[in-house]
């Protein structure tokens, strides 16, 4: 059933106080991968106490987002676009949008909460077409439904902000809104991450390591360019899998593993092969088609010292595991969870400082950036042949009260482009898993088919 939304106003909410204002140097990590706005979604059921007034929920939410965007105060500024698609945050505490509506439907109408077309009306809407100095670092949108039913959605600049960071602003906003204090201070010295220089200010010698991950994925058998698999109908689905089920692939998986590889494959390393061979499977791929996985790491333990908790910024960049459709088909689970963790395990310290330094040398990073969601058919794009697998597993996604309890369902919003995979605890049963996969439409049957075939309990 589909729902019709109401906008009731937009509101641009400023820190309530005054805040640093000035240039923020954004470090290498800021200006690769994903630099548009990436958008999660919680629903609530309210108790009754919480249904009337009508707007009490908004102002607490307007209030509470005010306090918040004083200690986050980059989110309240806009970005600057310089030459060869560098960017420069200015904290200019210009602010945030707020949008509130209101729609007749019910949460029910939304079935399993699988993004789908109705979500983009309850998903805030990024218009790239403004000039980037306007364009709000972070849009949220409040929409009340006639059951009693809430949704809040928020979409935010990857350019300022990683997972790690978005969360931790989510439950920092939740605590404000409860009236408790800051849980961890947000701190944004990005000379952490050498920005042009490491921390002694002596100039970083060239990297001396590959980096595979910033050659332009393989492209289909006999194609030249990958604008048609761009330009194909993709649609998302959320799959859940029970303990039992990640069990049973995780055995899968350490079945006669090597004897000098004695740590058993994580959750992470079994779904993510599970899901790539799932996938080559479902693409009908000739067996020589060359494919990678796009796999994400975090670089926040990885330095020497480690970031301590509360950097807000991208500590995130991808690495790539690749092998051919047929050896990923044919080998078993174990095979191409190794060839995960060989790539993950090499991101030492010094790969992470090479990665940097191997950014700061480029002379245009547009080659760099994901820039689907605007249209492009440029930069980096991991639909068919490859996929991204990105990992929310030991993030803070669940729980996020505001003071009239914790959501009812947690999930990305429209992140549905060809390739596009997120693994994500299940909120239902601990230890079970929920996969959001986007693909194109002519291949998703197929896929759901074979994740779940292919589990043998």
């Amino acid at each position: 059933m589909s729902i019709t939304v109401r906008y009731q106003g937009t509101y641009t909410i400023k820190p309530e106080t005054a805040t640093w204002g000035g240039q923020l140097p954004l470090s290498e990590l800021d200006q690769i991968g994903t630099i548009t706005h990436v958008p999660i979604i919680y629903f609530y059921k309210l108790p009754l106490e919480w249904l009337h007034p009508a707007d009490a929920i908004f102002n607490i939410l307007r209030g509470s987002l005010s306090r918040v965007l004083v200690p986050f105060y980059p989110l309240a500024g806009r970005l600057k676009r310089l030459d060869r698609g560098r960017l420069r945050l200015d904290c200019n505490a210009m602010g945030v949008w707020l949008i509130e509506a209101e729609s007749e439907g019910t949460l029910n109408d939304l079935g399993d909460f699988c993004p789908s077309q109705e979500f983009e009306q309850i998903v805030p809407s990024v218009d790239y077409t403004t000039p980037i100095h306007e364009l709000p670092l972070l849009l949220v949108q409040v929409t009340k439904f006639k059951c009693g039913g809430l949704a809040l959605s928020t979409t935010i600049s990857h350019a300022v902000a990683d997972g790690p960071s978005a969360t931790h602003f989510m439950n920092e906003w939740a605590r404000l809104a409860r009236g408790e204090p800051l849980s961890v201070e947000p701190y944004y010295d990005r000379k952490l991450l050498w920005v042009g220089e490491d921390p002694s200010g002596v100039l970083l010698p060239p990297p001396n390591l590959e980096h595979s991950e910033f050659n332009h994925p393989p492209l289909l058998i006999g194609h030249t360019k990958n604008l048609e698999q761009r330009m194909k109908k993709t649609a998302m689905a959320l799959l859940k899998l029970t303990k039992t089920q990640v069990e049973s692939l995780k055995k899968a998986a350490n079945k006669e593993r090597a004897c000098n590889n004695p740590r058993p494959y994580t959750r992470y390393e079994t779904m993510a092969a599970h899901i790539w061979r799932c996938a080559c499977k479902a693409r009908k791929h000739k067996p020589e088609q060359p494919t990678v996985l796009c796999i994400c790491v975090d670089a926040r333990s990885r330095l020497q010292p480690p970031l301590k908790p509360g950097y807000f910024g991208n500590a995130t960049f991808d690495v790539v595991a690749a092998g051919t459709s047929g050896e990923l088909v044919s080998s078993p689970l174990r095979c191409t969870s190794s060839k995960i963790r060989e790539v993950i395990e090499a991101v030492t310290y010094e790969h992470v400082k090479s990665t940097i330094e191997h950014i700061r040398r480029q002379p245009d990073l547009t080659m760099f950036q994901d820039l689907h969601a605007l249209g492009s058919t440029q930069g980096l794009f991991y639909g068919n042949p490859n996929l991204g697998v990105v990992s929310w597993l030991t993030m803070p996604v669940y729980g996020l009260d505001f003071g009239w309890g914790r959501e009812i369902h947690m999930g990305p919003g429209n992140h549905d482009f060809d390739g596009d995979c997120l693994v994500l605890p299940s909120s239902d049963e601990a230890g079970g898993l929920v996969v959001a996969v986007g693909l194109q439409i002519e291949h998703m049957e197929d896929f759901k088919k074979f994740f779940y075939e292919d589990i043998v309990e």
